[in-house]
């Protein structure tokens, strides 16, 4: 087995990768959440907002649904960077550290910071589409229907299209969450020393090629059929008899 696969990784270089592996579940952890609040108030801005708030979002969802993550992860890094008081730079590039008493809590680097935002813009913008063509699968009688009983668009919104667009949309949301796992991948290129730069840094000090990606795509594998089981096992949960679709 050895002969074939080769010399298995000194256990240092196991760490890299899992370190690594804990950088990525964070940072998409926070882009999914972040991402789903971004997209659940751009749905209802787009779909009870004023006309201005219609064309804003529709706008900026329209940007950056179709420019390459990785152009908007260069232009968080380098261009907002160069755009900012050189001062702010200067902060936001320093380690702080506060002590909480109970724990420590460092500030995250900037690459960790604009790899948040980018994702974070990325994933908010295809989750608001998802939730958006699950309003359209609600039948637009239930909404007339709670604007006759006095209900304002906001709370129809709210109380009648929303609970049912996430139930049609769920399933494609989840799709959204495990393709921000794998887009974090594109933060190497900025520097985060999340599992793809790790794996590039083992293999490149040991040569190690396939042991180094090998082990990085069983963690992926393994973290994204956590991720889709769970969201499947919710869907069938939401779904069961006796619950209103």
């Amino acid at each position: 087995m050895a002969a074939l696969f080769g010399d298995p990784l000194a256990p240092r270089y196991l760490v890299w990768l899992l370190q690594g592996f804990g950088t990525t579940l964070t940072l998409s952890a926070a882009t999914c959440l972040a991402g789903t609040v971004l997209g659940l108030a751009a749905c209802g801005l787009r779909e009870a907002g004023g006309r201005a708030g219609r064309g804003a979002v529709a706008v900026s969802v329209g940007i950056v649904r179709n420019t390459p993550l990785l152009v908007q992860l260069f232009v968080w890094y380098f261009a907002v960077a160069a755009a900012l008081p050189q001062g702010v730079t200067a902060w936001l590039n320093a380690p702080h550290v506060l002590d909480l008493g109970f724990g420590i809590l460092r500030w995250p680097a900037y690459e960790s910071l604009a790899g948040f935002c980018g994702l974070t813009l990325y994933a908010g913008a295809y989750i608001a589409e998802e939730l958006r063509a699950g309003i359209w699968a609600v039948r637009p009688a239930q909404r007339a229907a709670a604007l006759a009983l006095g209900l304002t668009p906001v709370q129809a919104f709210r109380h009648i299209a929303l609970p049912q667009a996430l139930r049609v949309a769920w399933l494609p949301i989840v799709g959204q969450y495990l393709n921000t796992l794998k887009n974090t991948s594109l933060t190497m290129t900025i520097g985060l020393a999340e599992l793809s730069y790790a794996s590039r840094q083992v293999e490149t000090e040991t040569f190690q090629t396939f042991q180094a990606f090998g082990i990085a795509t069983l963690l992926y594998v393994g973290a994204a059929a956590a991720a889709e089981t769970t969201g499947q096992m919710l869907d069938r949960r939401a779904r069961r008899p006796g619950r209103h679709r």
